[in-house]
């Protein structure tokens, strides 16, 4: 297979809709890529043996085979018509045909033949674009999604008006739909959204097809690395196949009403929701009560009714419902660390400066190097949460980093309970960052020693204050050796370590 390489991903893609049957015709149209392309990669998997088995080849084994076989391109000559491109256009638009440009050409000193015209035109103007002939889709076998803007609505979480947007999936044979309004266009809402309508649905189509190109999630979905491995984990997983929705392709158009331009006008349109939640409950009973049991325009027929004979169609649920999954490109940093929605995850430091992929699951984050997963994480719940496992990190920066917090803790239970909880707590959010203030809390004791640390440390825990200085003040004024009163409420910074106000009234004679 001479020539430019496809993407790996790609590959495998091709290789998942050959074992499903589809034609390298239809495989070429979804995936935008070349027939002959698409036959090549079909017969090199027959040849690997990778249209068999029960499961897809992973990336790196498909990587592996392929670079045995891609050879560089080679770059062929330019076309001896070339230099002549503006006149060959300008001629062209006057209607001037081969032969006769030909002749022109001569008058000009060109040398080439009949033949280089001809392909060099070929190249140059576009076909005519193919027609189709528009058939009905057989249940169970296609859903189309629309996606667009619906104006602001309430977001009652965030107590303000937000843009909003509205996804709608439409079963192509019996119309039946699913509507959800949400207020981003992010590639965990839609995946998500997909998981929702199929659910609702009770099934899977065999393909979905993605209309309104102009939407910014379609868009991304359909060229977007990242997107698109995310929304082709998602199909992988349901089975479904995605196709978009290209422009003046007549075959993919006229089955069903624009899916929002139908909510926007039909159930949206003159009515005030008090926020989403509401907006989405209407919605939930318009399906059912309004647009499926409306005499359908082509079909003459009510939605819902189609839908009883296609539901058993449907391809089944997998049997555990599907962990929402986003991946996302990353630099490992020179502090070994990637940054994934404001958290911080460790990689190897070998692979520092290199980008690496990033799986996220619900409760884990796998970081994965040219298809192989060298990293396993908690996933964080809250910004700026890190997770730094030892053995990512340089031997040689290892004894100033990890281990001082193991000391730090040990040598803090020794000097008291109090010592010990503050410190725990000082290196529990963000270890690598705080050593330098739990070293100087520690080294505190030096001065003042273990008992009056402790004391001062019970006091700042009591109000809630953990902090290098918050300590060294207390140890400083004496505050430690006086009894801790719990504070009735919260306080202003100023006053949570003053003495009592009667410390400093003049004494009273009886």
């Amino acid at each position: 297979m001479a020539g430019r390489r496809t993407n790996v991903l790609d590959v495998r893609e091709m290789i998942r809709r050959f074992r499903l049957g589809e034609a390298d015709r239809g495989v070429a149209q979804d995936l935008g890529a070349a027939r002959n392309t698409v036959a090549k990669y079909h017969e090199w998997a027959r040849q690997e043996g990778f249209l068999e088995g029960s499961d897809l080849p992973p990336p790196g084994v498909i990587e592996e085979r392929l670079a045995a076989v891609v050879r560089p391109p080679l770059a062929g000559p330019e076309s001896t018509v070339e230099p002549y491109r503006e006149f060959v256009v300008q001629k062209r638009a006057e209607g001037v045909e081969l032969k006769a440009l030909l002749g022109l050409l001569r008058e000009r000193a060109f040398v080439g033949s009949y033949s280089s015209l001809r392909r060099f035109v070929r190249r140059l103007e576009k076909k005519p674009p193919e027609t189709f002939l528009r058939v009905e889709t057989p249940p169970g076998q296609e859903a189309q999604v629309d996606f667009g803007y619906v104006g602001e609505m309430c977001d009652a979480v965030a107590g303000r008006l937000r843009k909003a947007w509205v996804f709608v999936m439409t079963l192509s044979f019996s119309r039946h739909q699913y509507v959800e309004i949400v207020f981003d266009q992010k590639i965990e809402t839609w995946v998500a959204l997909h998981v929702r309508a199929f659910e609702s649905f009770g099934g899977v189509v065999k393909r979905v097809v993605l209309d309104n190109l102009k939407a910014g999630i379609v868009k991304a979905v359909l060229h977007d690395a990242e997107a698109q491995r995310s929304y082709r984990e998602l199909a992988e997983t349901y089975g479904f196949l995605i196709s978009p929705c290209r422009p003046r392709t007549p075959r993919h158009k006229g089955k069903v009403e624009s899916g929002v331009r139908f909510v926007k006008r039909n159930a949206l349109a003159g009515r005030d929701f008090r926020d989403v939640a509401e907006a989405n409950a209407h919605l939930a009973r318009w399906v059912q009560e309004v647009a499926g049991v409306r005499d359908h325009g082509t079909t003459h027929e009510a939605p819902l009714a189609r839908f009883e004979a296609e539901r058993r169609l449907l391809t089944p649920l997998p049997a555990r419902r599907y962990e929402v999954t986003i991946w996302k490109e990353a630099k490992l940093h020179p502090d070994c660390h990637v940054v994934f929605e404001s958290a911080y995850y460790s990689g190897p430091h070998r692979l520092v400066g290199q980008t690496l992929w990033l799986r996220a699951l619900p409760q884990r984050v796998e970081i994965f190097h040219e298809h192989a997963l060298v990293a396993t994480h908690p996933r964080a719940h809250r910004r700026g949460q890190w997770s730094t496992q030892p053995d990512h990190l340089p031997p040689e920066k290892l004894q100033g980093l990890l281990p001082e917090p193991v000391e730090l803790r040990t040598r803090a239970r020794l000097m008291g309970d109090s010592v010990s909880e503050l410190i725990e707590r000082l290196l529990g959010e963000r270890p690598l960052d705080r050593l330098r203030s739990a070293q100087g809390i520690l080294g505190l004791a030096r001065r003042f020693g273990a008992e009056r640390l402790d004391a001062a440390c019970r006091r700042a825990l009591a109000f809630d204050e953990v902090r290098y200085h918050t300590v060294k003040t207390i140890l400083k004024r004496g505050l430690d050796l006086e009894p801790v009163a719990e504070p009735s409420g919260p306080l202003p910074k100023t006053s949570i370590f003053a003495r009592p106000a009667s410390d400093f009234l003049p004494l009273t004679s009886n």
